[in-house]
């Protein structure tokens, strides 16, 4: 039973593990990171392996919240940077000078976010991702719009302030 268990999970971790790495290396935008992430996440799955219904929904959903929980520690760094410099004092509003799609999706709320990440970053079918939110499809089209709309109007915003 356990031998038969560690195979399915072995041949789970060659089939998935160089996508998932490669999704969050796009999400990431640094090598070492992606592999901590993808890493962390099997990880995360091996832990609740028997109590886990479906493995590949976990591991994308588990590693869209640690790309989160990095773009928030990335950002959080950004900003001590940023408080810490004189150009804070000149030039207050850097961060909208650079309207980065990553920024402006990590900004999104969470609801609206995860289908974004999931359907354009990991290429899931809408119902696929309707199937691991648990939402229906129709909810997660809608979703997608809005968030699609949301991030139109911010890169609008952004882009306003540059000229």
């Amino acid at each position: 039973m356990k031998r038969s268990r560690d195979r399915a999970a072995s041949e789970l971790f060659a089939a998935l593990y160089p996508r998932l790495a490669g999704w969050c290396r796009r999400l990431v935008d640094d090598d070492e990171t992606a592999h901590e992430i993808a890493s962390e996440a099997f990880t995360r799955l091996w832990a609740r392996w028997t109590s886990v219904e479906e493995p590949r929904g976990f591991l994308y959903v588990t590693a869209a919240n640690l790309v989160r929980d990095h773009w928030r520690k990335l950002e959080r760094e950004r900003r001590a940077v940023h408080r810490a410099t004189a150009e804070a004092a000149v030039r207050p509003h850097t961060e909208q000078a650079d309207p980065s799609v990553r920024l402006l999706v990590q900004s999104l709320p969470e609801r609206l976010r995860v289908p974004i990440l999931l359907h354009y970053y990991a290429d899931m079918p809408i119902r696929e991702v309707s199937e691991l939110t648990g939402r229906r499809e129709g909810t997660v089209k809608a979703d997608l719009h809005a968030a699609r709309e949301l991030l139109r109007a911010q890169l609008r915003r952004s882009l306003d302030h540059t000229l």
